[in-house]
């Protein structure tokens, strides 16, 4: 029987170890197919305080897991295929066969950037190819890119990027945008962004060094073109990854796990989410590590009220 069991290790289920471990619950901590969530695709990571020359996400994640293991949490490799939550103690089946039992559950699980699909894109993410305009548009000042979307995300994302940009496309498949009529109209009226609509993305090309753009096709006359470029920034939304819950948690019409206000508290009392799975706004590292911190502080606050005390807390009373 665990105490608590975190699934996913990005910045929030690793902050939520963190707490966890140095308060002597030892969480079990389920690491999927990508330990350390999408940072660890990112290459320099430059707005994570306390950092003051940058780090590599990879290294900023690894370092999180050393310190969460530092304090006793402990990490299982597994990828949770379904769970167990209309009672507790609530029962998780991993892709293996085997079953794990707990008193508490905190949904640390992030979203997936959603991708184009074509040729060169997934190799060359990190290399020009990036799913975070807030992230990574410090890197391209002065340079050409390109944005692939039509919502309200893609226009943002392209406002925000022609602060660092020389040029931004913007690139969507169809002829009309399914963005809100403010958002085009700001978009529009930077004189940064050009468009290039009703064309299919067919290949992110590759140079010696960096990118040199995106093939696309004119969905009118057929004829394919280079829209030359030094990174691809992919707008076209996030998949929150909740399906192992099987729509027992209460979610949003995009599939964000709702949580009360100023909490982590899903609608199930004991299960606790953090991380990107419940923000759709904002999704950034730090914003993720301290929402993690909250789903700690929540459910070692449920376990106390509900008797289930830390082995710390046990050898103090003793």
């Amino acid at each position: 029987m665990e105490q608590v069991i975190i699934v996913g290790t990005g910045p929030a289920g690793l902050t939520a170890a963190i707490y966890l471990a140095r308060a002597g619950y030892s969480p079990l901590v389920l690491e999927g197919p990508q330990p350390g969530g999408q940072l660890t695709t990112t290459t320099e990571v430059e707005n994570y305080p306390g950092f003051a020359d940058g780090i590599l996400g990879s290294e900023l994640m690894s370092n999180m897991r050393t310190q969460a293991s530092r304090f006793g949490a402990r990490f299982q490799t597994g990828w949770v295929q379904s769970a167990e939550l209309s009672e507790r103690p609530f029962k998780l089946t991993l892709d293996n066969g085997s079953q794990l039992i707990t008193q508490t559950m905190i949904i640390s699980t992030g979203a997936s950037a959603k991708y184009m699909g074509i040729p060169g894109e997934r190799e060359n993410v990190g290399r020009g190819v990036s799913t975070c305009a807030t992230c990574d548009g410090f890197f391209f000042r002065g340079k050409k890119i390109i944005v692939v979307g039509g919502g309200d995300s893609a226009m943002e994302e392209a406002v925000f990027l022609t602060r660092f940009a020389s040029e931004v496309t913007l690139v969507h498949r169809r002829d009309e945008l399914r963005a809100s009529k403010i958002m085009q109209d700001r978009a529009r009226a930077n004189d940064k962004i050009k468009w290039s609509l009703n064309v299919t993305p067919l290949e992110v090309e590759a140079a010696e060094q960096g990118l040199s753009g995106l093939r696309v096709r004119d969905n009118v006359t057929g004829e394919e073109s280079l829209l030359e470029a030094d990174g691809v920034f992919l707008a076209i939304g996030h998949t929150p990854n909740t399906t192992f819950l099987g729509g027992q948690v209460t979610t949003d019409e995009q599939g964000y796990i709702v949580v009360t206000p100023g909490t982590s508290q899903t609608n199930l009392p004991g299960v606790f989410a953090c991380g990107d799975v419940q923000d759709r706004h904002y999704r950034q590292a730090i914003t993720a590590a301290g929402s993690g911190c909250m789903a700690a502080l929540d459910s070692e606050r449920y376990l106390e009220a509900a008797g289930e005390v830390s082995s710390a807390e046990e050898a103090v009373q003793v």
